[in-house]
């Protein structure tokens, strides 16, 4: 079983920047895909960013040249560094891992409990 927490979320101005980590159990990060997925109210779930156990990474359109996703395989924790910040970036941001699949069409059946980003 797969065990995820986050860490970051925040308020910040637009145009600012703001790091989200994401700590996972076992040997996650080395072995499962792991990806930040965002949902803001009334819009759907989106996959923001995702990187596999090779390191490859697949960004959304909407955040590519600002968002930065990383990992620590020693640490075994996710991170995603976001720069130039936009209102529209508002929205409950998920570290989310699994085995089966890569990048963002990796299964992600465990999520962490989410971590709230808000620019205005």
């Amino acid at each position: 079983h797969v065990q995820l927490v986050e860490s970051g979320g925040d308020s910040v101005q637009a145009g600012g920047s703001l790091g989200l980590s994401c700590s996972a159990s076992g040997n996650t990060a080395s072995r499962y895909c792991m990806a930040w997925i965002r949902q803001a109210p009334g819009k759907e779930r989106e996959g923001v960013a995702a990187i596999d156990s090779d390191g490859s990474t697949s960004y959304a359109d909407s955040v590519k040249g600002r968002f930065t996703i990383s990992k620590d395989n020693a640490k075994n924790t996710l991170y995603l560094q976001m720069n130039s910040l936009k209102p529209e970036d508002t929205a409950m941001y998920y570290c989310a891992a699994d085995v089966f699949g890569a990048l963002m069409d990796c299964a992600y059946n465990y999520w962490a409990q989410g971590t709230q980003v808000t620019v205005s």
